[in-house]
């Protein structure tokens, strides 16, 4: 295979790590992105290396206004262009809307949605450049059940679900605005097991109760949902663009 250049963003652990296993190969460049957790990124990075893939750690934070831009120039500096942009940076916020502050909202649109826009404003013209090219240039937008999932009986994330539904929305205007040249979906992981150590957004009862109410009684795996986004990423899936791809074992249907 020819070579394909990736950044993955939020690669230090879970989905975003497992995506970039999922990718590793000889050929490969991966750029694994993390905002602090450089020792993670860095064993991530050495992993993809074992695998025989190229791979550059980049650190930034990207509720700054500029970081997207800056990790994209860093990236193409790195590999001499893109390919396949994961955009998976994010967290999981519980805050009901009556306690929300304007700074706690405001943090988590900053992170998911601002920060995708204006990844996807820098990349652009890179994926388009290479589509052109005659590579096959892709976009794939992590999202969540927490869009999509409103029920008495389910905890609520009011902040992260409406950022994360703008994130979708965005992936399908992209579509058809960068059309031919690129590809561009989201897919949306449902209760997805995190790694040891990282921040949970439920207590263990919690998840306990959740299993029961998922129909292939168990929660995902980050290699589920890596799966789907190498398959977007794939020669494939070069017929499929503006979708959203449910990864949830059906808590979503």
């Amino acid at each position: 295979m020819a070579e394909r250049r990736i950044l993955i963003t939020g690669a230090s652990s879970g989905i975003g790590a497992a995506t970039a296993r999922a990718l590793a190969m000889p050929g490969a460049c991966i750029a694994v992105h993390c905002r602090g957790n450089r020792t993670g990124a860095e064993a991530v990075a050495a992993e993809l290396r074992a695998a025989g893939a190229r791979a550059e750690v980049l650190v930034a934070d990207l509720t700054a206004p500029e970081a997207p831009a800056r990790l994209v120039e860093e990236a193409v500096a790195a590999f001499g262009g893109l390919e396949v942009v994961v955009a998976n940076a994010g967290f999981a916020d519980r805050t009901l809307v009556g306690a929300m502050t304007d700074e706690g909202f405001a943090r988590t649109a900053d992170t998911v949605l601002w920060g995708f826009m204006r990844l996807v404003r820098a990349a652009g013209p890179h994926l388009q450049r290479a589509g052109r090219e005659g590579g096959f240039a892709r976009m794939v937008a992590v999202s969540s059940f927490v869009a999509h999932l409103f029920r008495t009986d389910t905890a609520l994330f009011p902040a992260s679900a409406a950022a994360k539904a703008g994130v979708e929305a965005l992936v399908r205007s992209l579509s058809i605005e960068w059309a031919p040249d690129v590809t561009v979906n989201a897919v949306v992981p449902g209760f997805t097991q995190k790694d040891a150590g990282t921040h949970v957004a439920l207590e263990a009862p919690a998840w306990e109760a959740i299993i029961s109410r998922i129909p292939l009684a168990r929660l995902g795996k980050p290699s589920d949902v890596a799966a789907a986004i190498a398959f977007l990423a794939s020669p494939g899936a070069a017929y499929i663009t503006g979708q959203s791809l449910h990864v949830s074992g059906g808590v979503v249907i």
